[in-house]
Parts: C-alpha cells; sequence; structure tokens
C-alpha cells in the first residue's frame, strides 16, 4: 500500500481515497465544523488537489499511529505553509485527517479557492 505522503505527490487520488476509512473524519483549516465520511472527505482532498499548486511536502514527522505532514504551497498566488496531521486507525486506514495552514493571507486565499469548489465537492461526494 502506498503511503498518503506518496499518494499525494503523485496526485493519486485513488489510492488517497484508498487509504481513508469509512468513518473518516476531515477537519478544514477555514471551516469551523467537521466534515464526517470517506466520501466527502476524499472530494475535499480532489478539490485540494486542484486547488494548491507546486504543493510538496518538506518535513514528516510520526509518533505511533500519528502523523504530521508539512507542506508548502501556493494558492491562487499566495504562499502556503500547512501541515496534514493524519491518525490511522487499527486497520491502517486514516480516521482523522486535520489541515492547518498559515499565513492569514494564505489562509485566505485557501477558503476562497476551496469555497469555490464546493458545489463539485457536494457532487463527487453525493456520487459515491
Amino acid at each position: 500500500m502506498s503511503s498518503f505522503r506518496e499518494a499525494v505527490e503523485a496526485r493519486d487520488l485513488a489510492a488517497i481515497e484508498a487509504l481513508l476509512a469509512d468513518d473518516v473524519v476531515f477537519t478544514s483549516p477555514v471551516v469551523f465544523r467537521p466534515y464526517p465520511g470517506k466520501a466527502l472527505t476524499a472530494a475535499i482532498v480532489r478539490a485540494a488537489v486542484r486547488v494548491f499548486e507546486d504543493f510538496r511536502y518538506v518535513r514528516e514527522i510520526v509518533d505511533g499511529r500519528d502523523h504530521a505532514l508539512m507542506f508548502e504551497a501556493t494558492v491562487a498566488g499566495k504562499r502556503v505553509q500547512g501541515c496534514d496531521f493524519l491518525h490511522f486507525d487499527d486497520d491502517g486506514l486514516i480516521d482523522d485527517l486535520t489541515v492547518m495552514v498559515r499565513p492569514l493571507s494564505g489562509a485566505n486565499a485557501l477558503a476562497e479557492a476551496m469555497g469555490a469548489q464546493f458545489d463539485q465537492i457536494t457532487r463527487e461526494a453525493v456520487r459515491t
């Protein structure tokens, strides 16, 4: 099985989705409430792949079943630094995915870009 980092770096959306538990919870850097479920989380990740430019992981920290993947990217011309926090369940699938980004200007650009993707995210999540 491919690691989440390898799947994201390869932009392998099927591999990313295969790593998500059915009961995964996604916590956004720009929306207060978490998003539950594999279909919705996978649709959000696909949208993020569409909006992030020049995405690259720069550091990985592993502590048992918890992983932190620090990244750099560009969104709508704004440089963004962020971190994907992953927790893996007993089956080795991601059951919790939390993303944080900085600076505020980058977070605002990400919120706007992802907001523009929301209709497509909803359609994709309903289809699966």
